[in-house]
């Protein structure tokens, strides 16, 4: 009995199909994995190291330096941040105010305003730009309807080849990226908390700010975050513009590496500025889990 009770108790085996399955996890999963590093990481990693290259006899870092100082890359940073951050508070504010109302005071017709807005998601960034130009340019209709009345042969509105006229643009585009998240996270909400806090006397103001954004929060900064990254990435609208002076990063990576044939040059701008997508993208997703962890 005591020899019984000192044999050590046998050992589990393994169960062999829970390991087949891990297995076949792990085959499923190298497919995309090659596919995303053969597609999307190596191009990346040809670009970085393209940046590097060195001139005749100088250092790796010349080019950096060179591009980095000079005064044309400056502007352009500056010039791609304040009219992407620009846009993205234009989208946030007017995509805002027509989700609300497309949501909690529809109209008739709203429904197609709706698709109408669905419908600019499909479209090409640039098409934004050339009716920009049918309508402001120089010899669009609102010029050519100003002239006729005062008589002046001058354009009265000369924006859309300015900065502000990128911006417009912009916003005109990339709000229905901030209107699409803010309608689902409406569809989500309760009525019956709107109706509670009517009945309790809240203005709609209150409701608005106490109810109803608190609840679209994470939509409002997910759609703001994605905007906030394709205006940093923009070039159709900036280039079919033709603005004078407005010289973002792209643009000057299109200008260095197809107009001027400075591979090296244009392999750094677009270094930094793939440096600044994954800047932006980290950032947002360690906001968006502190969010979701202090709403949990």
């Amino acid at each position: 009995m005591t020899a019984l009770l000192d044999q050590p108790a046998p050992t589990e085996a393994a169960p062999t199909g829970r390991t087949g399955h891990g297995r076949r996890q792990v085959w499923w999963t190298l497919p995309p994995l090659l596919i995303v590093l053969l597609v999307a990481v190596y191009p990346l990693l040809r670009v970085c190291l393209e940046s590097a290259k060195v001139r005749g006899d100088g250092l790796g870092t010349d080019t950096w330096e060179s591009v980095l100082s000079s005064p044309a890359f400056r502007s352009a940073l500056w010039r791609t941040v304040a009219i992407a951050v620009t846009s993205t508070a234009g989208c946030l504010v007017l995509g805002t105010f027509l989700a609300i109302v497309l949501a909690f005071m529809p109209f008739r017709g709203s429904s197609v305003v709706g698709r109408l807005i669905d419908s600019v998601l499909a479209l090409p960034s640039f098409l934004i730009t050339l009716a920009f130009t049918f309508i402001y340019g120089s010899a669009g209709a609102v010029n050519a309807l100003i002239s006729s009345v005062s008589g002046s042969s001058s354009p009265a509105l000369n924006f859309l080849y300015t900065p502000a006229g990128v911006v417009a643009a912009e916003i005109t585009f990339f709000t229905p990226f901030v209107i699409r998240p803010l309608l689902a996270a409406f569809a989500l909400l309760p009525r019956q908390q709107l109706d509670v806090a009517a009945s309790l006397g809240a203005s709609p103001l209150r409701v608005l700010r106490s109810v109803i954004m608190p609840e679209a929060w994470p939509a409002l900064m997910a759609g703001g975050s994605l905007v906030l990254l394709l205006t940093l990435n923009e070039f159709g609208i900036v280039l079919f513009t033709g603005a004078k002076g407005v010289i973002t990063l792209p643009v000057l990576i299109y200008t260095r590496g197809i107009v001027t044939f400075d591979l090296p040059g244009a392999a750094v701008i677009a270094t930094v500025q793939i440096a600044l997508s994954l800047a932006l993208y980290a950032g947002y997703r360690a906001i968006f889990t502190r969010i979701s962890v202090g709403r949990a």
